[in-house]
């Protein structure tokens, strides 16, 4: 029997990240500049004839291994969550019985859940790309990303918005627009001149610590709901910096983005508490003293990997204080591709 083999890059976003969370894009329409990088998540299916209906799962990543054949096997208790709703979206007949042959499932990506790279939804895209593949569905982009979604979001129930699906469904550098439940993904044609440069003066760190953006995501959600003026104005002006984003790195200005990075994370603290603590202002104080001209964390918050960008004869400075205060500079390249899945015949 074939191998349906599939990956998808994790993403890192610049600006907007939090317009993309409900209620805020039905009511105002959000907008997010994100890329993706050469990060992924990975998934490899394949058949068991000798094992009716049971789908195995070995996770890399959690170092977990499970079988589920019944309904009963997928109910959300903290272990493997995510792939429990996935097959339960995918795989709707789990019953041991007439649901076709065993499938084995084995999983596992470049960066941990908990970093703020969008690994989980990143993983979901590698999930619902193998079984399209295995399926034979002739699914767009657009409909994997909107699955991807529907079996996080809506199956799993964790909190967030869309921008994770879609970059890692369509890859690359993109404006991404949502209105409601419409999106629409603009490819953004960078001079190449450009892309070196950005990718040259930034630093992606690990900033030693994992967070759980659910929480802050239910609490920005909260806040909006709220109509809590400081989360308001926060959420606004941090869409109207993604249009002033990507409109400066179409141009060619790449010295803004140091600015306009700072002043991302400036507004993103705004969204709702916890977002920051005082581990993190002081390693981007550090970072800054060192020669950072601007930055943010690329998730929701509370921890994970921190993006900043530096004056290309300081940057070295700059890596060497992300290390004195206990983070890590990790290596990467910006990510052209998506969603890519292939078949291997033994």
């Amino acid at each position: 029997m074939a191998i349906f083999r599939s990956k998808a890059p994790l993403r890192i976003s610049f600006a907007g990240g939090g317009t993309d969370v409900s209620p805020y894009p039905e009511e105002k329409g959000g907008a997010v500049l994100n890329c993706t990088i050469d990060k992924f998540a990975y998934a490899t299916l394949s058949s068991k004839e000798n094992a009716a209906g049971a789908t195995h799962v070995h996770s890399l990543d959690y170092n977990l291994s499970a079988s589920y054949d019944k309904p009963e096997d997928l109910v959300f208790n903290g272990e493997l969550d995510l792939v429990k709703a996935a097959l339960k979206v995918l795989r709707p007949s789990v019953d041991g019985r007439d649901s076709g042959p065993g499938l084995e499932l084995f999983l596992h990506s470049d960066a941990p859940p908990g970093t703020g790279l969008g690994s989980s939804s990143a993983m979901c895209v590698a999930l619902v790309g193998a079984f399209q593949l295995y399926l034979k569905e002739a699914w767009t982009g657009y409909e994997v990303a909107e699955l991807a979604y529907r079996i996080e979001r809506e199956e799993w129930g964790r909190r967030g918005g869309r921008q994770d699906q879609y970059a890692a469904v369509f890859g690359g550098f993109n404006f991404m627009e949502f209105n409601g439940t419409t999106t629409v993904v603009n490819p953004l044609r960078i001079h190449p001149d450009v892309l070196n440069e950005l990718a040259y003066r930034l630093l992606l760190c690990y900033t030693g610590t994992s967070h759980y953006s659910n929480d802050l995501i239910e609490r920005q959600q909260a806040s909006y709901s709220q109509k809590r003026p400081e989360t308001v104005d926060a959420l606004d002006a941090t869409k109207r910096l993604a249009l002033d984003m990507k409109n400066e790195l179409l141009r060619g200005r790449i010295d803004e983005m140091g600015r306009l990075l700072d002043e991302a994370w400036q507004l993103k603290k705004h969204f709702t508490e916890g977002i920051s603590n005082d581990r993190i202002d002081s390693f981007y104080a550090h970072a800054r003293e060192a020669g950072a001209l601007g930055g943010k964390l690329v998730g929701a918050g509370g921890g994970g990997y921190i993006l900043l960008f530096c004056d290309f004869e300081r940057r070295a400075n700059v890596a060497k204080s992300v290390t004195e205060s206990g983070g890590r500079v990790v290596d990467f390249s910006l990510e052209p591709g998506g969603l890519r899945t292939w078949m291997v015949r033994p």
